[in-house]
């Protein structure tokens, strides 16, 4: 089994969601590696990796259901140890998660007609973010 790396860098927005996708299925592409899996890592815990439809009722529903569980303007524990304001936004990134891990055959992501890759920024300023993409495979 062969393994091939590579970063890229995103430039966000505060609660964001950024569509991924080309970005790893280019990264899956010049690995010339056939079958496998790519795993999609964000260093950082305020980010996460998911899958989503990407159109623009979500792009609102998904941020208003997380805001419901983690919601601004409450005193969150973490504000007093770091004297910051973004408590939730860990919340909300340890719910998600940093990672996922996705199929590809013949050179192609294994996804549904309507899935794409994400990147959701829950910090609460801008960012610029390294995401990691490992490719394992044959």
């Amino acid at each position: 089994m062969a393994v091939f790396s590579r970063d890229f860098r995103i430039k966000t927005e505060t609660d964001g969601m950024f569509d991924i996708t080309e970005y790893v299925a280019d990264i899956v592409s010049e690995s010339k590696l056939k079958d496998g899996i790519a795993v999609v890592f964000c260093p950082g815990s305020t980010g996460a990796i998911s899958t989503v439809e990407f159109e623009p009722g979500l792009l609102k529903d998904v941020p208003r259901a997380l805001e419901k569980i983690a919601p601004a303007g409450v005193d969150y524990e973490h504000h007093k140890t770091w004297h910051d304001d973004n408590g939730r936004s860990h919340v909300k990134s340890t719910l998600i998660g940093p990672s996922l891990t996705v199929p590809f055959r013949s050179k192609k992501l294994v996804l549904g007609t309507w899935q794409q890759i994400v990147f959701m920024e829950f910090d609460t300023s801008q960012r610029e973010r390294n995401v990691v993409v490992q490719v394992l495979g044959d």
